[in-house]
């Protein structure tokens, strides 16, 4: 675990290892990792992920953004990238978290104007009307049991019901006025610039820029970018880059039939064996097989109903 100042930066929900999944998303029970911790989560943020929970059952004391919130189900509870929060559950939790890579917050904030503003606040949404309450249990029941079961149109049916997801909960915050409380202090200055960084990585990773590249794009030096991204994601500019281009080389190599060449070409590579050494590198297996790997595990999972990813 490392810190920024006292408070961990996290890959993922609570823990230090990467992003687990060629999925944009990660869906799991809230019982699953909080029972590991005992259901309580200490305070730490990230710098490129999204949660959105949903608390069926139970009750949940919110640490967000300095402010401790009790909360009783049923409720929904938004945490935006670089969000300071905590969880303490009750045993008897019940629920589902949804985590979403920054690339899936970007492309639904472009498709559903109704996305941006409820996915970069923070904030909860007590479930007060039966019939609301339905669709979104609805929809998260929807969305874990398609994550955990491989399908033909899996990453399509996952990405349009987080859609309506998002959709559900954004008329939700409409309905309740200001919506989401707590929301805490706006960005810093440093922060805007790392989230300007990302997005220039979105719009641009497939070209491959350099650091020194995008610092210009930024207005400031190629040392002063690496210094924030350490800072405030814990990792350098360049790593931040190569954990995109990881993302979608898993993507491509999981969900397509692109042979390795046409991969490493899409991706900015100049030879597809420089491309294989990257992802050995950061995989510790080649493109080939992690493909391989990959299939025989979908195989595996469509012949044992019920197993989870």
């Amino acid at each position: 675990m490392t810190t920024t100042g006292t408070i961990p930066v996290f890959k993922l929900y609570g823990e230090t290892r990467h992003w687990p999944t060629p999925d944009l998303l990660h869906c799991e029970s809230i019982p699953e990792r909080s029972a590991l911790h005992d259901w309580h989560i200490r305070p730490h943020r990230h710098a490129d992920l999204v949660h959105l929970l949903h608390i069926s059952r139970g009750h949940v004391d919110l640490e967000l953004e300095g402010s401790l919130q009790p909360l009783a189900a049923p409720v929904v509870i938004v945490v935006p990238s670089m969000s300071i929060h905590g969880f303490r559950f009750s045993p008897d939790v019940d629920g589902h978290i949804i985590t979403l890579a920054r690339p899936l917050v970007e492309h639904l904030a472009e498709t559903a104007s109704s996305a941006g503003p409820l996915l970069h606040h923070a904030g909860f949404h007590a479930l007060r009307d039966p019939g609301t309450e339905r669709r979104i249990a609805t929809l998260v029941t929807q969305i874990d049991e398609e994550y955990r079961q491989p399908a033909a149109g899996r990453a399509r049916l996952l990405e349009a019901l987080t859609q309506a997801l998002v959709v559900q909960l954004a008329r939700l915050q409409g309905v309740s006025g200001q919506g989401a409380r707590a929301a805490g202090p706006q960005h810093d200055r440093s922060q805007q610039h790392l989230e300007n960084y990302q997005a220039l990585i979105e719009a641009q990773f497939r070209r491959q820029p350099s650091v020194e590249q995008f610092a210009t794009q930024l207005g400031m030096s190629s040392a002063h970018l690496n210094t924030l991204c350490r800072r405030l994601a814990d990792r350098s500019a360049l790593q931040l880059l190569h954990e995109r281009l990881l993302l979608e080389a898993k993507r491509q190599l999981t969900y397509t039939n692109m042979t390795i060449s046409q991969i490493a070409d899409g991706l900015g590579f100049s030879e597809p064996a420089y491309f294989t050494r990257f992802f050995k590198r950061n995989t510790g297996h080649s493109p080939r097989d992690f493909r391989l790997r990959q299939h025989a595990s979908e195989a595996t999972k469509r012949d044992t109903p019920g197993q989870a990813s």
